[in-house]
């Protein structure tokens, strides 16, 4: 009979060796005693014996705090240590102190047979030699060594490619990783710099559930000097956001004060808690000076050995967990003196699973009788995940409402629950009051559609559900009239305790009545919150201008396979969305708003892609339509999606991105913009298509190369066949028309 779940889970997360070791003691107390119950003492001996017998053997072990020797540890020391693993393993283990015995619980005691325990005794061996072997093979002495003796010759070296960035990015998070208290919920990354070498290199350690940048909230690094003499093991806190919002004065204040705080309600065993670190005398250095809770400092050439290392490295982390734990726990009753309590979010969803949840997304929509081009559904979530606001344009009955529709209530979010909003756009909206809302004649504030899903997304209980607002026919009016004030609250967007804030959206000159002002003030656009907007282009409708197009995707549906039929084995499918509704906005939600956010861990993708659209800005600048950092910064967040959930090739979604961002911006009747578009149609066609773009000869007729994409052709092969149809259309229009841009009409 197998090992019941709640036994084989025991060692997932580990407590140093002490859950093994504990367990093993008591089997071998058990089969000595053949009773249900032993002496707590005697698995006490056994449990201190084997970490004496380990030592004497010269293997490297927990060692017990403040000793080196397991011999040396007191009876109340060793009371406290076998407390820990006693209490981690409270679900399966009970402990009566009235007559000193322990065993485990009768319900686990029932399903536990010879067999049961011999499994459960080959589990806990098993668990023990990984840990054991991890803690042998990591020499992090040697590492922090050998970086205080070879950094400040380095930063004489080319930057670019060099070994020590290489050990800082890579080797030491993949060796860290190994260590077993360091589970999966930590993201571990160095820096030694972005483009130069950093005045102060660092290795940090990052819980998920909290953080994952280094310019916000709480996490453990270390710090080494720029003098190379020291490195610090520290827990410290994130400086650039608290800066960036309050000031340096006001920032630094925060920061002192979420410091003692912190020192307040942690034990920071072995740490000093003094203000005596020193890094540099100035810069970012002063700001680590300044954030930093408490540390543990290594002198060059007098690093202890690796067991001491680790220890510290545990300790600190085990400070770190306990703290992490108390400021997500919605059950810890606070005071005012207590550290801040965050609402609880769902554990962060892994890369991997991005990909099957898309999978489901898409068969929830063919269920329904819907069938939408290969990776539109991938593309649109990546435009969603880049920026909350994106436009899906085409010719009418294409499926962009319904897309929207399908794809906010395979996540749960439906219109009976008010997590999806139609708003239908009037022709005669004018300004922004006929979204938002206006303030009536007797002083009172009437919301406007939007306002009350904004209203209704931003309560306690709503923060973690995915809201979608769907603009429907948004181009009927002119959209920067109306929503003009959504867009520049848009570019507001900001790291705020974790969380995207934005400027407040309703002005206060609007809330006189205290009712109002308690309902809708401070009132901005929240992190759960996605706004599309679905277009048609003809006589009826208004074009974008670059305002607009700089701040969205563009996903476009005008190439209709009419002979697309339902598929009657989709509808026999069981629909596996149910588990979708639970997902939390963060599956939604941008993870990056500065390209500063992802630039270090991304590098080489950013420059590949920077790279790219620098030579397609130099065709741009002729006609006035090249784009900015905004829009580098968006194509460079799509990208970096599209490669940490591996949705689709490098290739492939740079030519929706050049499609969605670039290609909108083109239009004119001017012979400027001919050049532009066949400059473009050799980038999109690349090397290996066979076509040769002679633009000298096509600037007077470029029918011989567009009219490869005409009706009945095979289109010749291209590295972005998106692009490369929608310039050969673009071309035709501008040659039949004397006029063309990105939109049909």
């Amino acid at each position: 009979m197998p090992l019941p779940e709640s036994i084989t889970q025991i060692f997932k997360r580990k407590q140093k060796s002490y859950k093994m070791v504990l367990i093993l003691s008591l089997i071998e107390e058990l089969r000595e005693t053949n009773q249900g119950r032993v002496s707590f003492d005697r698995v006490k001996e056994r449990f201190l014996n084997y970490f004496i017998a380990e030592q004497e053997r010269g293997n490297r072990v927990d060692q017990p705090p403040g000793r080196e020797l397991w011999r040396d540890a007191s009876k109340s020391q060793l009371k406290d240590i076998i407390n820990s693993p006693v209490s981690a393993l409270s679900q399966v283990l009970f402990v009566n102190s009235e007559d000193n015995t322990i065993g485990f619980h009768s319900q686990i005691q029932r399903q536990l047979g010879e067999e049961e325990l011999s499994e459960l005794e080959r589990l806990a061996n098993d668990e023990l030699e990984a840990y054991h072997s991890a803690l042998q093979h990591f020499s992090l002495q040697g590492y922090l060594e050998g970086i205080m003796s070879e950094y400040t010759s380095a930063k004489r070296e080319t930057f670019a490619g060099h070994s020590l960035g290489t050990l800082f990015r890579q080797t030491l998070p993949s060796e860290l990783r190994k260590l077993p208290f360091l589970d999966e919920q930590y993201k571990i990354q160095g820096s030694v710099g972005q483009g130069n070498w950093a005045t102060v290199p660092w290795l940090a350690i990052l819980d998920k559930r909290i953080t994952e940048t280094t310019q916000r909230r709480e996490y453990v690094v270390y710090l080494f000097a720029e003098d190379m003499s020291t490195v610090y093991l520290t827990f410290n806190q994130g400086v650039t956001v608290p800066i960036q919002e309050m000031g340096r004065r006001e920032g630094y204040a925060y920061l002192r004060n979420r410091k003692q705080e912190i020192r307040a309600h942690l034990p920071l065993t072995y740490m000093n808690k003094d203000e005596d670190i020193n890094l540099v005398s100035s810069g970012l250095g002063q700001d680590y000076q300044v954030s930093t809770v408490a540390y543990i400092k290594y002198e060059r050439g007098a690093v202890p050995n690796d067991a001491q290392l680790i220890r510290d490295l545990e300790n600190v982390i085990e400070d770190y967990r306990l703290y992490v734990e108390t400021v997500t726990s919605t059950n810890n009753e606070a005071d005012d003196e207590e550290v801040e309590i965050l609402p609880r979010q769902t554990e962060p969803l892994k890369d991997e699973q991005v990909t099957n949840i898309l999978h489901q997304i898409q068969s929830h929509i063919r269920r329904k009788g819907f069938f939408f081009p290969e990776h539109l559904i991938e593309n649109f979530y990546l435009s969603l995940k880049t920026k909350p606001f994106v436009i899906l344009a085409g010719i009418s009955g294409t499926g962009k409402t319904r897309l929207v529709k399908l794809f906010a209530e395979a996540l749960g979010a439906t219109g009976d629950n008010g997590q999806f909003t139609l708003i239908p756009v009037r022709p005669d909206w004018s300004d922004p009051a006929d979204l938002l809302g206006y303030k009536d004649l007797s002083g009172r504030f009437k919301p406007g559609p939007l306002t009350e899903v904004l209203v209704e997304a931003r309560q306690p209980e709503n923060a973690h559900k995915p809201y979608f607002i769907c603009l429907d026919e948004m181009n009927l009016a002119r959209v920067e009239h109306y929503f003009s004030d959504l867009l520049s609250v848009l570019e507001t967007q900001d790291w705020q305790e974790g969380k995207i804030r934005t400027q407040d959206l309703i002005s206060s000159t609007l809330l006189d009545k205290p009712e109002d002002q308690v309902k809708y003030g401070s009132l901005g656009i929240p992190e759960n919150v996605f706004l599309i907007g679905t277009v048609n282009m003809d006589e009826t409708t208004h074009p974008f201008s670059k305002k607009v197009l700089d701040r969205a995707n563009t996903l476009e549906f005008n190439y209709i396979n009419l002979q697309q039929y339902p598929d009657m084995s989709e509808q026999e499918e069981t629909d596996d969305t149910a588990d979708l509704a639970e997902l939390n906005h963060l599956f939604l939600r941008s993870d990056y708003l500065q390209l500063v956010d992802a630039f270090d861990v991304n590098k080489e993708l950013v420059i590949r892609t920077t790279e790219r659209l620098v030579k397609i800005n130099a065709l741009l600048e002729d006609i006035h339509a090249h784009v900015g950092f905004r829009v580098r910064d968006a194509i460079c967040f799509y990208m970096i999606y599209n490669e940490r959930y591996k949705l689709m090739g490098e290739e492939e979604a740079f030519d929706w991105q050049l499609l969605q961002k670039i290609l909108p911006r083109i239009q004119g009747s001017h012979s400027s913009v001919r050049r532009v578009l066949l400059n473009l149609m050799k980038v999109a066609l690349g090397t290996g298509s066979g076509v040769t773009v002679d633009i000298s000869k096509l600037m007077d007729d470029a029918s011989p190369l567009y009219m490869k994409w005409a009706a009945g052709q095979t289109p010749p092969t291209a590295v972005h066949p998106q692009s490369a149809r929608k310039l050969a259309f673009m071309l035709r229009r501008l040659e039949e028309d004397g006029f063309t841009s990105y939109w049909l009409s």
